[in-house]
């Protein structure tokens, strides 16, 4: 089993389960005792991954930089962006404008470094918001379960209960020699980390796999024109993005959400990567005509399959190739797992968001 909800939690059931095991936990209901006690859906990945970039995409939109760790994850670098009398609202916006514009939850954590966001982040989900300023870090922790540090698995779990170290605040109290004797050089990042250091900059993982831009609009519309002017202007912003990272794209596509949440993409592929702001908006409006009778709730438009190199680009003084692909999808996931990090002139602040609800 993927994964679990969380009122199916409530009763033991984990992820990574045998559906078996899992369906045997949960009580069956009073007027069906024989009927089904749960039910298992299959994993959409592509689904989620979709969801997954359309949260990711806004992170990007809002933070300096973003560390992407899992489909469900990432931390958001926004030192320059706010301050700590604020962070709350910045979280705050930020858990907004995923629910407005995805339609999914995410739960935010914010915190002065990545492990104790990480542990803020979890503390309250689903749909959690938790803000750790820098002078309330060790006190959030100390009774925080030492299996939930940052980087503390079931067995160093284990290890450390064996030494009569129960929580986070109990490991922070601990001897770092003796710890460092017995776990090595992780037994000091352990004890750092419970005591709320974490100096590991928010780096990216590696180049992004596309760039995108979309707007909401303030309920559905049937206005083409309005639509599709929206679009042209997002597709003025991801052609300046990528050229500002030196991005050469070789796909071309656009996002239409109709309702209530039915997540529609259509993508064009290109002879060669290029860097062609009007072709862009040439392509994002060729392919956007397909639903000028559509009411629309939002719209976006997307360059993929990207490359970072100085290599020659193909020049195209317009697009005449087929070669579309392209997918429509519903989109009624729910989401949450991302950090953030700002700073009040000393230490940085930073924001978690838990993983995805399914």
């Amino acid at each position: 089993m993927a994964t679990a909800s969380y009122e199916a939690r409530a009763h033991g059931v984990e992820s990574a389960q045998a559906i078996s095991t899992a369906l045997d936990r949960l009580p069956r209901r009073a007027d069906d005792p024989d009927g089904p006690s749960a039910h298992y859906r299959p994993v959409d990945l592509d689904h989620y991954e979709t969801v997954a970039a359309d949260v990711k995409a806004i992170l990007h939109d809002l933070a300096d930089t973003v560390r992407e760790v899992s489909i469900d994850e990432a931390y958001l670098d926004v030192t320059e962006r706010t301050a700590w009398d604020v962070a709350e609202g910045f979280a705050r916006h930020v858990r907004q404008r995923i629910a407005r514009e995805v339609g999914v939850p995410a739960s935010v954590g914010v915190a002065p470094d990545m492990s104790t966001a990480k542990i803020a982040s979890d503390h309250d989900k689903p749909d959690g918001l938790v803000v750790v300023p820098p002078d309330e870090v060790e006190a959030f922790l100390a009774p925080i379960d030492v299996a939930d540090v940052h980087g503390v698995g079931p067995v160093r779990a284990r290890e450390l209960r064996e030494m009569g170290i129960e929580t986070a605040g109990d490991l922070a109290a601990a001897d770092p020699y003796e710890l460092t004797d017995r776990f090595g050089e992780r037994g000091r990042e352990l004890h750092e980390r419970a005591l709320g250091r974490d100096d590991r900059p928010v780096e990216p993982t590696g180049d992004p796999k596309s760039l995108s831009r979309e707007s909401a609009f303030d309920g559905a519309i049937d206005d083409h024109a309005r639509v599709r002017e929206q679009a042209l202007t997002l597709a003025d912003a991801v052609s300046d993005r990528a050229r500002r990272r030196d991005a050469l794209y070789r796909t071309i596509g656009v996002k239409v959400v109709t309702p209530p949440y039915d997540v529609h993409t259509r993508a064009r592929s290109l002879p060669g990567p290029v860097d062609e702001p009007d072709l862009v908006r040439d392509v994002a409006d060729d392919l956007l005509a397909e639903f000028a009778d559509e009411r629309v709730r939002k719209v976006g438009v997307r360059v993929s399959n990207l490359s970072f190199t100085a290599d020659e680009q193909a020049k195209l003084g317009g697009f005449g190739g087929d070669g579309t692909a392209a997918s429509s999808e519903d989109a009624n996931a729910s989401a949450s797992g991302d950090s953030a990090n700002a700073s009040d002139g000393g230490r940085d602040t930073q924001a978690s968001l838990a993983d995805f609800q399914r």
